[in-house]
């Protein structure tokens, strides 16, 4: 099975219960795809190994489970060995995990749950719990121009959990209130030939450098008319959230977020073309707010053509357009996917203010993603972006936004 995709036929009596939901003795259908894996990113670097995806099938041959192992090499973080899991045991109930862990440094513990079987599906729940290190963090200084000469190395060591529960009114609208807990450390970084942090700057000019916990609270109003959570191709998606965090609280300092969303997604041709905008704003009013808690920009989900983290300020404005275009779908190892190229255009910048914002501190990101997809949940994706610090490649499951 690692050589060659696969397709096996299981007992049910043999497959552990996680894997397949029904209760028939239907044989459960199991596909593994062996997949080779290379990455390149602005903060980590080259990445390469393989992975075999093993996908269990339900009595209505829809994809009930995914497991998939992982060993890959990174010049800065050695020998990574992975498994990520995702169960849908039902279409209103779902669960991930993430376990990863590095030779040098670098690890990866992640459970997520998300179930709407509460209240005749009017009552959400979201549970993320965490724990990483991530030595290949950056830091290049706050505001739109921070320089590449200024860039920093460093370790951002975390544990916390993100706790959600939302209540749903009328058709399309949902009031969702949230817990969020995050205990930061920074500890020297994994990347040779980059300036440590701390040896750069100090806690009097970037608060938190030092570690910090941040402990909040926040309410959102959510507008959605997606025809999907995960692979939506027609409808609109609103949001706004204000998010306080108290010192008094465990807390490191007093200090507020507030954030604006909106996406859109038109189809044409029978949602072969989706065109897909998102709008954003988001802002931090505070004193000694720690750097990582301010409004941050960079990364897979906003800036493609730069790494995590890239820019920091107290507000951001971001604009992503993306055209998404099913080139064909294809049956691969007896899994049916749509396979997507997605030219986009990221546009963005960093501010202290909304009303200081200028046209030239903005990033102007091209770039073009590949995506692979199997509905209704699953999608894995390759976005290149270009910036003025030259190209970025990401690899992940989900779309960016």
């Amino acid at each position: 099975m690692l050589l060659g995709g696969c397709t096996s036929y299981i007992p049910r009596e043999k497959v552990p219960g996680i894997f397949a939901s029904y209760t028939s003795n239907t044989p459960v259908k199991v596909v593994a795809i062996p997949l080779p894996v290379i990455a390149s990113s602005p903060n980590e670097g080259i990445t390469a190994g393989a992975l075999t995806a093993f996908l269990f099938h339900n009595k209505n041959d829809e994809i009930n489970a995914l497991l998939a192992p992982q060993v890959n090499h990174n010049t800065n973080f050695g020998v990574t060995t992975s498994l990520y899991g995702a169960f849908y045991p039902t279409p209103d109930r779902n669960a991930e995990i993430d376990l990863s862990q590095s030779t040098i440094i670098n690890n990866d513990y992640e459970i997520k749950l998300h179930d709407k079987t509460f209240f005749d599906k009017q009552l959400e729940l979201n549970l993320a719990t965490y724990l990483f290190n991530d030595g290949s963090a950056r830091f290049f200084g706050f505001e739109a121009k921070s320089r590449k000469q200024r860039e920093t190395n460093y370790t951002d060591a975390e544990i916390g959990f993100n706790l959600s529960v939302g209540y749903d009114i009328g058709r399309h609208f949902q009031v969702v209130l949230g817990e969020r807990y995050r205990d930061v450390s920074i500890e020297p970084g994994a990347v040779k030939g980059i300036p440590y942090i701390k040896d750069q700057f100090s806690n009097r000019h970037v608060p938190g450098i030092n570690g910090f916990a941040t402990h909040s609270q926040r309410i959102s109003l959510v507008y959605s008319t997606l025809d999907s959570a995960t692979t939506p191709t027609f409808g609109g998606f609103a949001k706004v959230t204000f998010e306080p965090t108290f010192k008094a609280l465990g807390g490191a300092a007093d200090f507020r977020h507030y954030e604006a969303e909106a996406k859109g997604f038109f189809p044409l041709d029978d949602a072969r073309y989706v065109s897909v905008f998102r709008l954003m704003y988001n802002q931090t009013l505070g004193k000694d707010v720690p750097f990582l808690e301010q409004s941050i920009l960079g990364g897979e989900t906003t800036l493609r053509g730069y790494g995590r983290n890239r820019f920091i300020d107290n507000s951001f404005l971001l604009c992503n357009l993306e055209e998404r275009i099913r080139l064909f779908r294809w049956e691969i190892f007896n899994v049916t996917a749509d396979w997507e190229v997605a030219p986009f255009v990221d546009l963005g910048a960093v501010m202290e203010a909304f009303d200081k914002a200028r046209a030239s501190n903005f990033e102007f990101n091209p770039g073009i993603g590949f995506r692979a997809i199997v509905r209704p949940n699953i999608i894995g994706r390759v976005d290149m972006g270009i910036g003025r610090d030259g190209p970025a490649i990401f690899v992940g499951l989900g779309y960016p936004f």
